[in-house]
């Protein structure tokens, strides 16, 4: 390095000190969201001290490493999907709102399921009394899905759905529907959540004990290697583990290391590595801290194509890519001075962009209340289309490339999220990891020193502990779920068991038993289920019969 600069800046430093003598820093440390020391200012230096290499660190978009991107001209070519989380009732009231989320301009759909559905049970269940429809679209049997589809043409749009446990069930249904509305296979295009691993680490819904659940995994993997060429059969999640309190290098090291440990699955059943790893797809938090996060997804797809290539010596470069899909912080949002998360999202949804996601979600300003009212969520898609049709950011790829500040902090990611992935392989990888309680130890203490620096102030939630004022009695209307929904599911289900084929039922089901008993692939045979109209915790039940059920054990 030219030891000019260097003099140059020893000599600035110098004379940084005398003003601060006259004007000194702010009382607060100046640190990142996750308390990663921020500089006062970069320079070539410090690029210098990481032995920067251009070419080899950060390239060009759309090649190899990808630290700047997927696509070689990222917006200009095709902007990010914008996809509103959406669901709540009865499969109708959802199929309303993905119609008038698509007629606004929306570009793919999104499906949130309620709590007895996310747990592999049916309406009917005692177990879903109180909660059916309030936290998603209740999904009991094929006719809901059905119905929840009705009027879209599923090889038109794409589609999300965010769900784990029972995830082949609901997959299985999804397919059904595209089947017997006569859409190709290869035109079927989409994405399930299915990470089950980070189900064990944050979000805690679960059915069956750490294997048996990840196998399922690797059948849908597998499955639809085979048969759904388009369709990405799991998004391998961040988001619940930063929700659940973990940093952003966390997020990133234990997302990639569930990523790796589906990997190694498919590897052992004798996938060819280069038939599936295109198709894996990811799903990250975007919280507030503007530069960390733009590091974490530049970092994100670095680590990712240099594990895919060097580990596991895949040779076609979709297998090395590390496609995204971005969510903006729900656990950011306050019930304090609702309307300020407007501002929050808007920060976020940019940072998200800035870092080249493929697909975003803005979370609604209400959200921390309810589940979103229209009105909501309509300023939470008008925000992504102001930033992609107003600001100009989408007219240029990764503009804070060759920032020294931006490639000095990608780095310094880079290299603690790749400690915790060699701490999890000498584990065993992450199931062993998962199963000894470690990823979720370290979000936990994570959490806690969070909240105690919300409580000391010593970081700032604007509204909460600072800028607080005395909240207006008025209350923000919110979108309520009444509780008919309930008894309109129930009994649509009576419906459904009297008019379905029992004997028919009953048949497949034993199918799936024995299947699973065997340790086959399980899509098969719950696809043949489900057509027959068996219910959704009618298959939950019985693939419980054969693996068991899983009781986290406590730690303290």
């Amino acid at each position: 390095m030219d030891e000019k600069l260097k003099q140059a800046a020893e000599t600035w430093k110098q004379r940084l000190a005398e003003t601060e003598k006259k004007n000194p820093p702010r009382p607060t440390k100046f640190t990142t969201l996750s308390d990663m020391d921020v500089p006062l200012l970069s320079t070539p230096l410090d690029l210098e001290a990481d032995g920067f290499d251009y070419l080899r660190d950060l390239g060009f978009p759309g090649e190899y490493p990808y630290t700047r991107g997927v696509q070689r001209n990222m917006y200009r070519g095709k902007l990010w999907t914008m996809r509103q989380f959406a669901g709540f009732s009865s499969a109708a009231e959802t199929n309303k709102r993905f119609k008038m989320l698509l007629a606004n301009g929306q570009t793919g759909l999104s499906t949130a399921f309620d709590m007895p559905t996310l747990m592999g049970y049916d309406a009917d269940s005692p177990r879903s009394k109180g909660e059916v429809g309030k936290c998603g679209v209740a999904v009991s049997s094929l006719e809901d899905m059905e119905e929840l589809f009705a009027g879209i043409n599923l090889g038109e749009i794409t589609t999300s759905m965010t769900i784990n446990g029972p995830a082949i069930v609901i997959l299985m249904m999804y397919y059904a529907v595209a089947e017997k509305n006569g859409v190709p296979k290869d035109k079927v295009r989409g994405t399930l959540q299915n990470d089950i691993l980070k189900e064990y680490i944050a979000q805690k819904e679960w059915l069956f004990p750490v294997k048996p659940a990840t196998e399922l995994v690797i059948d849908t993997i597998e499955y639809g290697t085979k048969n759904y060429a388009n369709w990405n059969t799991v998004s391998i999640s961040g988001y619940h583990i930063r929700e659940a309190g973990a940093t952003a290098v966390q997020e990133l090291a234990f997302t990639l290391a569930d990523g790796l440990a589906y990997v190694d699955r498919c590897v052992a059943r004798g996938m060819d590595i280069d038939s599936f790893a295109p198709r894996l797809s990811f799903f990250f938090d975007v919280h507030s801290d503007f530069f960390e996060e733009i590091a974490k997804f530049r970092a994100a797809r670095r680590i990712w194509a240099k594990l895919m290539r060097e580990r596991y010596h895949a040779k076609d470069p979709k297998s090395w890519m590390l496609r995204t899909h971005a969510q903006t912080a729900g656990v950011s949002l306050t019930a304090q001075q609702p309307h300020n998360n407007i501002v929050r999202v808007a920060v976020q949804a940019m940072a998200a962009i800035m870092g080249g996601t493929n697909s975003l979600h803005t979370n609604s300003m209400d959200e921390t209340l309810a589940l979103p009212t229209d009105e909501a969520v309509m300023i939470a898609l008008r925000t992504q289309q102001v930033i992609a049709e107003e600001s100009g950011v989408a007219n240029v790829v990764d503009p804070f490339g060759g920032s020294y500040f931006m490639e000095g902090l990608t780095n310094r990611v880079e290299r603690e999220t790749l400690e915790y992935i060699r701490k999890i392989d000498e584990m065993g990888g992450m199931i062993a990891a998962v199963e000894r309680g470690y990823p979720q130890a370290e979000i936990a203490n994570s959490a806690y020193h969070f909240q105690r620096q919300i409580e000391s102030k010593e970081k700032v939630m604007v509204g909460v502990n600072k800028y607080a004022v005395k909240e207006e009695s008025r209350q923000m209307n919110t979108l309520y779920i009444d509780r008919s929904v309930e008894k309109k599911q129930i009994d649509k289900l009576a419906q459904l068991r009297k008019k379905r084929n029992a004997s028919d039922v009953a048949a497949a089901l034993e199918i799936v038993r024995q299947e699973a008993s065997l340790g086959k692939n399980m899509c098969p045979s719950i696809l043949e289920a489900v057509k027959k109209y068996a219910t959704l915790q009618e298959i939950c039940d019985t693939l419980r019969s054969v693996y068991g059920i899983y009781r986290e054990a406590g730690s303290f």
